[in-house]
């Protein structure tokens, strides 16, 4: 294929895309243009696409407001230590679902399937009855971001394992049997054979489970109390409830940084996130 063919080809899947990357990309350019705004241009009408100058203020006025930064970290820590809790309980399991003979595998795998029905709303109550039963250091795992690593971890360990147990039913157990011929053992085996192999599916399955820990917003309201421990979703909605005066800008521009910290996963990890949904579809 010649370079002007190739460019052509390009320019036509870029033209063929482009409505939906307007689509995509419309509310993070409404959230930023409101979040540099003048106060009094936000809700002004008729409503300006464009700031009449940009008002860098709002970025700091909005980082004390919602203590953004400790609010931040607080949400980061959560949701790495909730992607490390599941991934490390879900792997072996998925392993030991694709690789060994289980009597009732089947069903355990149903059954897997139907926990990702149950809303956390509905379970909320009973969790949040728990963790107060639970000693942990002067109190009970309540108004702890150890308590919701725990909650948000259980929570996606089930969707972990059905996932990866898929995954890993497709790398051929002729590379395993290969390793232990050569006198590896199967933990060596797992571990400089396999794993290099299921690599793809654990960063996909990581990348979904920390999005969730990062979004989630229910167990954080019901277990959160001390506001040095509140996470990005709750410091948000702090912005919005209960003011008699809403700063937009201030909301628009939390919302948009919040997004942020997964747009660079995403940005990072797509390798693996590309490679994780393709491979194993043919066998």
């Amino acid at each position: 294929m010649t370079a002007g063919r190739m460019l052509r080809r390009s320019l036509l899947c870029w033209l063929a895309l482009s409505p939906l990357l307007v689509l995509v990309i419309f509310p993070f350019a409404v959230m930023l243009s409101t979040g540099l705004k003048p106060i009094d241009e936000v809700l002004a009408w008729p409503p300006r696409w464009l700031p009449s100058h940009i008002a860098w203020r709002n970025f700091t006025d909005m980082w004390v407001a919602a203590d953004f930064g400790t609010a931040a970290a607080n949400s980061l820590l959560i949701s790495v230590l909730a992607t490390a809790l599941a991934i490390a309980v879900a792997v072996p399991a998925a392993y030991a679902m694709a690789r060994l003979e289980l009597r009732g595998r089947g069903l355990y795998r149903n059954f897997l399937l139907v926990t990702q029905m149950l809303s956390p709303i509905l379970l909320v109550l009973g969790l949040f009855r728990m963790a107060a039963a639970i000693p942990f250091g002067d109190g009970t795992l309540v108004d702890t971001r150890t308590g919701v690593v725990i909650i948000y971890g259980a929570f996606n360990i089930a969707f972990a394992v059905w996932m990866l147990a898929s995954y890993f039913a497709t790398i051929p157990r002729d590379l395993e049997e290969a390793a232990w011929l050569d006198g590896c053992t199967r933990a060596g085996a797992v571990l400089r054979i396999f794993m290099p192999l299921a690599l793809p599916a654990i960063s996909v399955t990581a990348i979904v489970t920390f999005v969730a820990a990062w979004n989630e917003f229910t167990v954080a309201l019901t277990m959160l109390r001390d506001p040095s421990k509140l996470t990005l979703t709750l410091r948000v909605v702090n912005l919005v409830a209960g003011r008699y005066s809403v700063q937009w800008n201030q909301v628009m521009l939390a919302t948009l940084l919040a997004t942020l910290p997964v747009a660079v996963i995403f940005a990072l990890l797509q390798r693996y996130l590309v490679q994780g949904l393709t491979l194993g579809a043919v066998k």
